[in-house]
């Protein structure tokens, strides 16, 4: 089941069961953060309440989304209450990918640059037996829910970046209950976003890199992830010809750690239990269009589609002015 968030043509808020090009509309819930609160408390799965809910209003999926009424798959009331994180060196790639990588993390540790190290600890123990913790992932932190930009809207970044550059990923939804305890909705496709020339400066700038925008969605995926994703991402100029292209692979077959792994090592902490919060953690990729040397210019757009989770995501690259930052005394 794919769910999908977004605006009347009144500017009120609606979600619906996305089949094809056809949006059923769900009454009675505004929201998924709703229609996920109501399936907590009442226990039942989401796709059975979605289901049951399920009205006879359809909209065609194209019309709202040309119109730029599509909404994130999921989303807070109060933004502050959305965290944006992630985790890194956790994919393999591609067979060739993942040959010359196994090469380089061989031999000697003390030979291994930090990432290596960090994505060698993965290999060997990101995929515990069920119910048991294994090696802990790189984990970032991007920002709260103000930074989520749906399908269609532009990833804005401030002019002092080096670089604007996707990540192809999948991400997981989560909405927290009332006794603290994390409940996956969902997963989605999104392109996590970051300033791969900052980063590359020194890998003390990780964190100043993640600070960014990302892209969502469209769809919601209801369930569990495939073991095997399989999708495309795409670069477009500003004309709107093919600049760029390149497969990218995720789902657990061709990833260093368990899902669950990654779940267990963001969820461990207090801080990330507090009832009514709702978490979008990226799970990250092994495909870069900047490590084919690509700079992607404003004005051009990314695409990243995986079929099982339903329509591209598509944004355009964007810049905002910014200023020294002015603090007051009082």
């Amino acid at each position: 089941m794919l769910l999908v968030q977004f605006k009347n043509v009144q500017g009120g808020r609606q979600i619906g069961v996305l089949e094809q090009n056809t949006i059923r509309v769900i009454e009675g819930y505004e929201t998924t953060y709703a229609l996920a609160q109501a399936a907590i408390r009442q226990k039942q799965s989401l796709a059975a309440l979605a289901n049951a809910a399920q009205g006879k209003t359809e909209l065609a999926f194209d019309a709202v989304l040309a119109e730029g009424r599509l909404l994130p798959p999921i989303d807070h009331a109060d933004p502050a209450h959305c965290y944006v994180t992630g985790t890194g060196l956790t994919h393999l790639g591609s067979a060739d990918t993942r040959d010359a990588m196994h090469k380089k993390i061989g031999g000697d540790v003390e030979s291994l640059s930090d990432s290596m190290k960090m994505f060698r600890m993965g290999v060997e123990g990101g995929k515990p037996a069920a119910g048991v913790a294994g090696v802990q992932p790189e984990w970032f932190y991007k920002g709260d829910g103000s930074i989520v930009a749906a399908s269609g809207a532009d990833l804005a970044m401030p002019d002092f970046a080096l670089d604007g550059g996707e990540e192809p990923e999948v991400a997981g939804l989560y909405v927290i209950g009332d006794d603290g305890q994390p409940y996956r909705v969902g997963y989605a496709i999104g392109n996590e976003f970051s300033d791969h020339v900052t980063e590359r400066q020194n890998y003390l700038y990780l964190a100043h890199s993640k600070l960014r925008a990302c892209g969502l969605g469209p769809a919601l995926l209801v369930g569990e992830a495939p073991a095997h994703i399989e999708g495309t991402s795409r670069i477009y100029d500003k004309e709107g010809k093919l600049r760029w292209e390149k497969a990218f692979f995720s789902g657990e077959q061709n990833m260093s750690h368990t899902l669950a792994n990654l779940e267990h090592h963001h969820f461990k902490y207090p801080l990330f239990k507090r009832a009514g919060d709702v978490h979008i953690h990226f799970f990250g990729t092994a495909t870069l269009s900047v490590a084919d040397n690509i700079v992607v210019q404003p004005g051009e757009t990314f695409e990243i589609e995986a079929p099982q989770f339903g329509p591209a995501l598509r944004n355009k690259l964007s810049v905002y002015a910014t200023e020294v930052a002015k603090v007051l005394p009082l």
